[in-house]
């Protein structure tokens, strides 16, 4: 985890404070003014336009500095797209998923050809620093043709059911679209999937923790290191 301080300077609001408001946005499906909202039932009297603020200055801090998934030797990783209208053109979140439902990347492009789908696979292969042992796509030819130039040696299926993990990924964030109206632009879209993502990845627990003991201790673990990422228990 990236540990280098987080500075509150010229805040009148505390750090938690702060970190609470933008959890809560990035975590569950609220608008600004609902948050703003439940904070004044706290008693803390803070408009949506700061909290708004405080997500895009804080927020980005806030997922680098939690803990990221290490690769494995036996990692899939399942590559998909979808289409995002935004001020009336239509663009692509491109993600990848690995074979817990972890998000590993996601980029917003305006092509849907095999530049774009390069394009993920090298940030991809940047940051987790190894290739997996396969990858499973929808039959989009574009993905082949990527994985050709940048990956050969790597399995690769190409089917409509195989790839229901990254198909089911985006179903989050279509629900957030929705509470926010969409989205004003291409690069607003990619600061806040890289923040949702990061939380998301912290707090649901992975699809092997079925029990509710289970479910519990991965919350309690996740609300801990989030309260370190976010500079709470510092």
């Amino acid at each position: 985890m990236n540990t280098s301080s987080i500075s509150y300077k010229r805040h009148r609001f505390p750090p938690q404070i702060i970190a609470n408001a933008v959890w809560l946005y990035f975590r569950f499906p609220l608008s600004l003014r609902l948050v703003e909202e439940l904070l004044l039932e706290r008693g803390i009297v803070v408009s949506y336009e700061t909290i708004r603020r405080w997500g895009l200055k804080f927020g980005p801090d806030y997922a680098r500095r939690l803990q990221r998934k290490r690769p494995g030797p036996n990692d899939t990783w399942h590559l998909d797209e979808v289409v995002i209208g935004i001020a009336g053109k239509r663009h692509w979140l491109w993600r990848a998923v690995d074979q817990d439902g972890y998000v590993l990347d996601e980029i917003v492009q305006n092509r849907r050809n095999t530049k774009a789908a390069k394009r993920l696979l090298m940030r991809l292969l940047k940051k987790q620093g190894a290739a997996p042992k396969r990858m499973i796509t929808d039959k989009l030819r574009s993905h082949g043709a990527a994985r050709r130039q940048v990956m050969p040696a790597v399995e690769h299926r190409s089917h409509k059911r195989l790839n229901n993990r990254a198909e089911n990924s985006h179903l989050p964030l279509r629900k957030r679209e929705r509470t926010m109206q969409g989205f004003r632009s291409p690069g607003s879209l990619q600061r806040f999937v890289s923040i949702f993502s990061a939380l998301r990845n912290l707090f649901v627990p992975p699809r092997s923790k079925r029990s509710a003991l289970a479910i519990y201790i991965h919350r309690l673990q996740a609300m801990a290191e989030w309260n370190v990422a976010a500079g709470k228990l510092a």
